[in-house]
Formats: C-alpha cells, structure tokens, sequence
C-alpha cells in the first residue's frame, strides 16, 4: 500500500467560513501555548515535555474559566496543534529543523486539522467534525461543505492526516487516501534523459522538448497586470502614509485580493502545466527517467537569472516526477550535482572546459560535432542512466 495526497477546494457558505476561521485561530493558539509550555519548562531547568504531558497540561487548561470558549472547537484540532508543535521540537533537536517560532495572526497560514475518523465523504460533500455549534439535528448541516470538484476523492478509502488551509483567498481540504502499490513498468521502451532549462522547460533525449509556459502570451498579459496591481498598491499605501506608518484601507485590501488573485492564477498555470509535462512523459513509458540534481539555491544567487529559475518551478518538476514514477513503478534516476552533463560532449565523451553559460550550441573541438546544447545534455544524462543501469 502507498499513500496519496489529494487536495480539493471548499465551498463553504458565510457562517461555515467564520466557524473555519475560528478553528483555525484556535489551532494556532494551541500550538503557541505548547511552545510556551516547553520554553518555560526549559527557563526552569526541565525537561522536554511529551505530547501525553502537554495534552494533560491543556485539558487541565481549558477547564480554567476564562478558556472555556476552547469547548466550542473540536477536540482533535488543539490536541493536533499541541502534537504538531511537540513534532517540531523533536525536529529541531534532530537537526533537521530551526527552532520553533510562534505563529503569527497576520502572518501565519491558518489551517487545522480534522479527525480523519469522523470524516465523510460524499460525491458533492464534504463532513467535519463540531463545525455545528448545536447538536440539534436540523442544525447539523452546518457539518457538511460543498465540494469544488465532484467525485474528487473516493467515498470508502482510508483516510489519512485530513488539513483544511486558507491561502488567501480559498478553503482547501488536503487529505491522503491508501492506495494499492503498482506493479513496476516491465518496459521494453528505451529511458529517457531530461534537462532542465530557463530557455526550454525540459529537454528530453529522445527529442521532445516542451516550451517555457512563462514565454507565451496569456502568462506574459497577467504578468503585466501583475506588476500593474503592485505598483497600484505600493502608491496607495504610500498616498495614505501617516506620520511612519502606513495605514491599510478598504480600497487597499480590495487591491490586494486582485493581486492575490493574479499571483495564483500564475502559479496555478505553471503548475498544471507542470502536471501535464510530467504526465505526457510518464505515459510514453520508459524504462527508466534520469534527472539531474540541480542546484536551484546557487541558481538563484545569480540575478540575472533568479527570477527565470523561481517561475519555472524546477524543484516541483521533480517533486511530481518522483512520485508519478513511483505510482507506474518507474525507475528514476538522479545524477550527480557535479557531473558535467553539459561540458561533456554525448558523441565522443570529450569534456569542453570553457564552456559558457551564453553558448546555447555545443561545438566538440575534439570530433566536429555540433549540438544544441541542452539536447546533448540531456543524452548525456541518457547515457548516465544506460551505465547506471548496466553496472
């Protein structure tokens, strides 16, 4: 069995928004008393906190009078966000994470968790937990949220980590189900090499190349209105400058949700777009798919190309490539940061040292050949993944 995350749009009426806000206020508030609790705790001289103590500790806490509005909330959004904020704390001492930071009301992304037993699915619905305030039966509609998409997530499946998040602008419902593990792909279609440019989206050894979406007109039209809506805003912000400060006005957050509005749409398409690249290549089914291990960070230091880097979303191509290869039991290979795939020549193997990052056309000073000079990356990743293979 494998997990799948699927992530599906609310359409939640007036009341049910207020009540998510809610939940999603008392999530955070959960989870910085939790990091208060561990940091006092620690001033102290004692030790961590479990996740059993904390939760003690916050029962304890609600019964106090002036908390007693935390029993209007469902009982597994706190208890997660004490948990959550405990995860944290145990990433942070494994050196996987920086220290915990508390949750900002303006800044943080408002989200909460749902319980994953309690949790109904219908083919237009959705069912959460307490969303009701009254257990009267005529009042329990309040539970149920239309769905965006109809028939999106399967009515029996096993659910898993169910999140309901506000980016903005929408509701939106992240929940993994349990599905079977494929069998692996016995392909007897060659594998497939694939670079990844600013100039083309991906280049793939076997000769398709798909464009950069950021270059057509539709992307360029709402980049402009973008960049319009920004400066928009940055003259009313500075028109309604009283004093140090900057004072926030209706008109200005009406500007600011048109803005919010275009920036998702932008990174909507790019990322269908990516889904669909991704799909086209897994469907030819190859034997096996070589990708290099791009050192996106570096890539932006250089700015002249950090925006172009940022919008083509290098990192998420491969985050979706590594996991649809591994729903159709593909092999995917990752070659090494260092290896020369562009240097090297994908003819005669002779490396070109000089190389420069202006030269779009590979010129082999040692047998002649002359390439396009991501296509010959791409081969050369090709062949990375033949000697991977073999050996």
């Amino acid at each position: 069995m494998m997990l799948k995350t699927i992530r599906v749009m609310l359409i939640p009426n007036d009341k049910q928004r207020t009540r998510l806000f809610q939940f999603a206020g008392s999530a955070r508030y959960a989870y910085n008393w939790a990091l208060e609790q561990e940091k006092k705790t620690h001033d102290e001289g004692g030790k961590f906190l479990s996740n059993y103590e904390l939760r003690k500790r916050f029962t304890v806490y609600k019964n106090e009078p002036n908390n007693q509005w935390l029993y209007t909330i469902g009982n597994n959004v706190c208890k997660q966000a004490v948990k959550d904020a405990v995860i944290a704390y145990e990433k942070f001492f494994s050196g996987l994470a920086e220290h915990p930071k508390y949750k900002s009301r303006k800044r943080s992304k408002p989200s909460f968790y749902a319980d994953p037993v309690k949790i109904k699915f219908t083919a237009t619905h959705v069912k959460l937990e307490s969303i009701a305030q009254s257990k009267k039966k005529n009042r329990q509609s309040a539970n149920w949220f239309r769905l965006a998409e109809h028939e999106r997530i399967p009515t029996n499946a096993k659910y898993s980590n169910p999140r309901v998040s506000y980016d903005g602008l929408n509701w939106f419902l992240t929940v993994g189900i349990e599905i079977d593990t494929p069998e692996p792909i016995t392909s007897t279609n060659d594998g497939i090499g694939i670079d990844l440019g600013v100039k083309d989206l991906a280049i793939c050894s076997d000769g398709c190349v798909y464009r950069n979406i950021n270059k057509t007109g539709r992307v360029r039209r709402l980049k402009k209105k973008q960049r319009r809506l920004q400066r928009k805003i940055s003259r009313k912000y500075e028109k309604n400058k009283k004093g140090g400060s900057y004072q926030k006005t209706h008109n200005i957050v009406k500007s600011e949700k048109q803005l919010l509005r275009v920036t998702h749409k932008l990174t909507d398409i790019r990322t269908n777009y990516i889904q669909q690249v991704t799909t086209q290549i897994i469907k030819r089914e190859p034997s096996f798919i070589v990708m290099e291990d791009l050192n996106v960070k570096g890539m932006m230091k250089n700015r002249h190309l950090a925006r172009a880097v940022q919008e083509q979303k290098f990192a998420e191509f491969y985050r979706i490539m590594q996991y649809k290869c591994e729903w159709h039991g593909i092999k995917l290979i990752t070659a090494d940061r260092f290896y020369a795939s562009s240097k090297t020549c994908s003819i005669c193997g002779n490396i070109k040292k000089d190389l420069k990052l202006s030269d779009r056309t590979y010129h082999c000073g040692n047998c002649g050949a002359v390439i396009d000079r991501d296509m010959n990356a791409s081969i050369n990743l090709y062949h990375y993944g033949k000697s991977i293979i073999s050996h």
